[in-house]
């Protein structure tokens, strides 16, 4: 079992998660974060810190759509360590639902 990063990330990517995951299985992407199946330990550090929720086990059911994309993105995008900035309207998108369609496969910076 691992963690999922779901589509409450987008548009948010809070990153405050990257900060406690003790394996780094984090991966950026240019609006949102996912996380390596592989390599998640499933300690669930990363969860309570999301500000956006956007973190769920993935055996959540909200988390079926969203495995297969970030194994997808975990393998094409940076491996990211530290919490860099979120982005300037990060708090307007946060709590916004159906936001799959804001979605970019662009990679992240990789800080």
């Amino acid at each position: 079992m691992a963690y999922v990063v779901t589509e409450n990330c987008i548009k948010c990517k809070f990153m405050d998660c990257v900060e406690v995951c003790p394996v780094d299985c984090f991966y950026e992407g240019e609006n949102m974060l996912v996380i390596h199946p592989d390599e998640c330990i499933d300690c669930g550090v990363c969860e309570p810190e999301c500000p956006a929720e956007a973190i769920v086990p993935d055996s959540d059911e909200s988390a079926a759509s969203w495995t297969d994309l970030n194994k997808e993105y975990a393998d094409k995008w940076p491996n990211i360590t530290t919490k860099g900035p979120s982005p300037a309207d990060a708090d307007d998108w946060k709590g916004k639902t159906n936001k799959k369609q804001q979605f970019s496969d662009k990679p992240g910076s990789g800080s």
